[in-house]
């Protein structure tokens, strides 16, 4: 009996008694281990304490080292691949309504919503001012002349977009009413769940925000308006990740 032997046949003894962890550090050692350690006999009996179910049935063309292998360690989130659209092919289209009467009304081309406003007015607030210089992308038109709105009116919102690539129009919001108003933060909210393409039909629940933007004028009862801003940080503040949900939008 050589040396060698003797060694192989206490590793082939020690090995199934590893876990994974341990069993693939011994392969780092020299050939010799690293051979023996390759044996699927070893790997199985791994798996088999981790997922004792998965040892009941043959493996389809799949070895026990790779199940473990790619199953055993920490998954990392996939980066999602570049978006097929981009704000240069969408339109926006938001017409605001107080009560019966309409009080706004603006096709605005993407790339001018997403540049978003360089030179906000004098007098807006420092919270303002602080989410509008914020990282998340922002899609964001200043209304020009400013606008007031009574508060207590019903004031409701519809938003349509419409993509130059392939011709067709979706909805993001539909007659959703400003139903909150945060005095701190300088806004007043609309929102309404996005409908998505039966392409996707497991994705639901995500919101889309319209945001009236304004300042303090002295008036408790009326807000003075210079932004419109929509967002969807629900679920997307990076702008490729904006342009990936308006893309499984219901397009028609």
């Amino acid at each position: 009996m050589t040396k060698d032997w003797l060694c192989g046949e206490v590793l082939k003894a020690v090995f199934p008694l590893l876990d994974g962890r341990d069993l693939a550090s011994c392969m780092l050692v020299c050939r010799q281990w690293r051979d023996i350690a390759r044996d699927d006999y070893f790997w199985k009996c791994i798996c088999a304490k981790r997922w004792p179910s998965i040892c009941k049935r043959p493996l389809p063309a799949l070895s026990y080292h790779k199940v473990f292998l790619t199953f055993s360690r920490h998954q990392r989130p996939q980066p999602l691949l570049p978006p097929r659209l981009s704000f240069n092919d969408l339109e926006f289209y938001i017409d605001l309504w107080s009560e019966q009467e309409l009080i706004f009304s603006e096709a605005i081309s993407g790339c001018v919503f997403r540049t978003g406003i360089k030179n906000p007015p004098p007098g807006i607030s420092d919270i303002l001012k602080a989410h509008l210089n914020g990282p998340d992308c922002k899609m964001v038109l200043q209304v020009e002349p400013r606008f007031t709105i009574t508060l207590g009116s019903r004031i409701s919102v519809s938003a349509l977009v419409g993509r130059k690539d392939t011709n067709q129009i979706a909805c993001i919001l539909r007659d959703s009413v400003f139903d909150y108003v945060d005095g701190c933060g300088f806004r007043a909210l609309a929102f309404a769940y996005l409908n998505f393409s039966p392409a996707h039909p497991f994705i639901s629940g995500i919101r889309a925000w319209v945001s009236l933007l304004f300042m303090a004028n002295g008036n408790d009862n009326a807000i003075d308006v210079f932004g419109i801003e929509i967002d969807f940080c629900d679920a997307a503040s990076k702008e490729h990740e904006v342009l990936w949900l308006l893309d499984m939008l219901d397009w028609k």
